[in-house]
């Protein structure tokens, strides 16, 4: 009986990467190799992925194990044909620490659930349509805002952790700033999780750790779970927490087109052709992960920077780490030690973080050169920025709109009505010198 076939081919003779050569995502280097390549993608992925269940009280083990089997599930959507991680997305703190603290960890699942739900049918309209109303809808100018202004909206929760524990916050920002620029490759793309480790040992040695619930955690068994709200118990309350998450989804849209382009352009532009597929799938393993306990996922970055650096796309190596990351979410012991990180050590590596989410908006503008001499961007970028910083709150009977949902509002907003303005109030305006010589030039021609 013939043995089933995977699908991938072997990259030469599988144990050597010409200077010159890229593992395409249908291949795969040797077995030993393709699990170590995915060993450094769970690595890569683990600082960040475990980051945000700690600042969201949710469980880590639960989100680790939905974030393995979401990237499971994305590869098999795809087709094997896009490597990524779905990670935790730090675009879902600002919405969900609001949520729980007013409604409860039930109502902020219902507002995972709902993301998950509409990224997943934007899934099924880009597969239809193309990506180029999502162009339309968001320019760079709209996207790095609502992006820069999710980092920068989150910035007191990073001060409160960090005045909990000032000594073992500094440490660790010092920590995550030096191993940046002490290490190369990617040990340098690891610096949070290193800048992590350290400032974890200065917090024993202050004491600041607690271990009693690690001992009496089993190291295998299922992560807690946990079911979202119903909203027909409580609809004031658990629909009042959707207009915070409503945002999430146009991140999160933005997160994996700009990962799928980064990919195409590294490895094959055919890969495009399965962004509607990426972002149903994304959607999906958001509403599994909301339907369970566990935060949302997006396409991760941090695993990017571990193709660019090894050149190595396989998508072997992501079933690797999915199912490495599995495993991890079935040891309810590891969830245990990850939740004995205290403040401080969080306050300092989110105030390089989220200032980090902030930058990478700005990297946005940069990137796609946005002019900032024309008011349209101006006004576009500085009010929306100063509604998400400032946190403004609407209170529209049993809603309530937080920074992040009006600031949102407020970048898509203006820039289309001054843009619709703008052309409205322009005159058609004569040929150009250019343009009329290349007329005349044109009518000259002989035929």
């Amino acid at each position: 009986m013939a043995r089933p076939t995977l699908p991938w081919t072997l990259h030469g003779d599988g144990k050597t990467v010409g200077a010159d050569e890229v593992v395409a995502p249908g291949e795969r280097l040797s077995w030993p190799l393709t699990i170590g390549i995915g060993a450094q993608h769970v690595v890569a992925m683990f600082g960040a992925t475990f980051l945000v269940p700690l600042l969201t009280d949710f469980p880590p083990s639960t989100t680790l194990l939905f974030s393995g089997i979401g990237t499971l599930l994305f590869l098999i959507i795809t087709g094997n044909r896009l490597p990524s991680y779905l990670g935790s997305s730090f675009a879902f703190i600002a919405p969900i620490t609001a949520a729980t603290a007013s409604a409860g960890m039930g109502s902020a699942l219902f507002g995972i659930l709902a993301v998950g739900v509409l990224l997943a049918l934007v899934g099924v309209i880009v597969q239809l349509t193309g990506t180029g109303w999502i162009d339309a809808l968001m320019p760079p100018i709209v996207s790095g805002a609502i992006v820069a202004l999710i980092g920068f909206n989150l910035a007191p929760v990073a001060k409160a952790n960090f005045d909990l524990a000032p000594a073992t916050a500094l440490i660790t920002l010092v920590a995550v700033i030096l191993c940046t620029v002490l290490f190369r490759g990617i040990l340098g793309r690891l610096s949070i999780f290193l800048g992590v480790i350290v400032g974890y040992v200065a917090a024993v040695f202050f004491g600041e750790v607690d271990f009693s619930q690690v001992a009496a955690a089993p190291w295998i068994g299922l992560p807690p779970l946990m079911l979202p709200a119903n909203p027909f118990e409580n609809p004031s309350a658990v629909f009042g927490v959707l207009p915070a998450f409503l945002p999430v989804v146009l991140v999160l849209i933005a997160e994996n087109v700009g990962h799928i382009r980064g990919v195409a352009q590294m490895t094959d532009a055919r890969v495009n052709r399965v962004t509607g597929r990426a972002l149903l799938a994304d959607g999906l393993a958001t509403m599994l992960a909301g339907f369970s306990g566990g935060s949302g996922t997006t396409t991760y970055g941090e695993n990017i920077g571990v193709m660019a650096a090894t050149r190595i796309y396989s998508t072997a190596a992501y079933w690797v780490a999915g199912i490495v990351a599995v495993l991890l979410g079935l040891s309810p012991k590891i969830g245990a030690v990850i939740n004995t990180i205290p403040a401080g050590v969080l306050g300092g590596v989110t105030t390089a973080l989220y200032g980090l989410i902030g930058v990478i908006g700005v990297k946005i503008w940069l990137d796609n050169r946005v002019d900032f001499t024309k008011p349209v961007n101006q006004f576009t970028a500085a009010t929306a920025l100063i509604i998400g910083i400032a946190d403004f709150t609407l209170n529209a009977g049993t809603l309530s709109f937080n920074g992040i949902a009006l600031g949102t509002v407020a970048a898509i907003t203006i820039y289309h009505l001054m843009t619709l303005v703008t052309r409205l109030r322009t005159p058609r305006s004569e040929p150009s010198e250019k343009d009329r010589s290349d007329i005349t030039a044109s009518n000259s021609t002989p035929a």
